[in-house]
């Protein structure tokens, strides 16, 4: 089961993933970065810390797709919301991201997490769930943009 944890949203609302009905797509990505902002220190020598901002793009340019196959997105990280408002203004995302900042989501799930510079961020994973159950897990999410078109594929198939 997801998490019953309350996850404030760049929309300006409050999202429970054990109550949200219907089918839900949770990509849990470490960082997105800001333009004249510098990466954590070491980000660039973390296999698999980059990709968060083209895993987020793919989920946004295939929001119709989702939607279509009754499916909500949420992007879900340790950043801030003020943080994540940003990137999702910046880069007209469709759908909005969750921050877990207080960790309660990712400690619930017991997702891993790696150090960088003098802090904690999230391995990428990607969850399905329905009805606030987990149905899909992935945890080996490269390239990350691909990930909304291996999840899309995987909802096509539940459907057939």
């Amino acid at each position: 089961m997801m998490p019953d944890v309350s996850l404030p949203a760049t929309n300006g609302s409050t999202i429970n993933p054990r109550k949200v009905k219907g089918c839900v797509v949770y990509f849990i990505y470490p960082y997105t970065g800001r333009p004249g902002v510098p990466d954590p220190e070491g980000w660039d020598h973390i296999q698999g810390a980059h990709g968060s901002t083209p895993q987020a793009l793919a989920y946004s340019n295939s929001y119709e797709y989702f939607l279509s196959n009754n499916a909500k997105v949420f992007g879900v990280s340790l950043q801030d919301t003020d943080w994540q408002r940003e990137f999702v203004e910046r880069t007209a995302l469709r759908f909005s991201l969750l921050s877990d900042m207080a960790g309660h989501f990712s400690t619930g799930l017991s997702l891993r997490a790696f150090p960088a510079g003098n802090r904690e961020f999230l391995q990428r994973r990607t969850l399905v769930a329905s009805e606030g159950k987990i149905v899909l897990d992935r945890t080996n999410v490269t390239p990350p943009e691909a990930d909304a078109s291996v999840v899309l594929a995987w909802l096509q198939d539940q459907v057939k």
